[in-house]
């Protein structure tokens, strides 16, 4: 006995696309404009925002900032002189590990001292000469700003 089963292709269907077409479109023009938007700058000789305007320099002071562990740090004179040493330096701690990385990326001598400068506009500053690295002190808040805002008044 035969029997004869006809047998149906199989249903085809499509699936739903992963991304949605509009969404990939909108993936591509962000870095599209954002380049528009960078090349438009450079042709146009736009000045540069957020650069520290210039200012005259009313005190200074050269420190060297030896890290001693993971949260220590020592502060020292040019000539030696003990400063201050901190066994928990907490901000002090997280700028001279900025430091360090600068200096070792540039082959630069740990021990070689920092400008810790004040402008007359209130900035406050600790640069590096040696690396060109250089941070502004103003940026991290106020509280961070007087760890070394208290070693210019000492």
């Amino acid at each position: 006995m035969t029997t004869d089963i006809k047998r149906e292709p199989a249903l085809r269907y499509k699936k739903p696309d992963m991304i949605p077409v509009a969404l990939l479109r909108a993936m591509l023009a962000l870095p599209v404009a954002a380049l528009a938007v960078v090349g438009a700058n450079a042709v146009t000789d736009r000045p540069n925002v957020g650069v520290p305007h210039a200012a005259t320099i009313i005190q200074e002071r050269s420190l060297i900032l030896e890290g001693r562990g993971a949260k220590a740090v020592a502060l020292r004179a040019p000539d030696g002189t003990m400063l201050q040493e901190m066994e928990n330096g907490g901000f002090v701690t997280v700028i001279q590990n900025g430091l360090e990385r600068a200096r070792l990326v540039r082959g630069v001598d740990q021990s070689l001292p920092v400008r810790l400068v004040r402008y007359d506009n209130g900035r406050l500053s600790l640069l590096d000469d040696a690396s060109g690295w250089s941070v502004e002190l103003h940026a991290f808040g106020d509280l961070n700003q007087a760890a070394f805002d208290r070693l210019l008044t000492n």
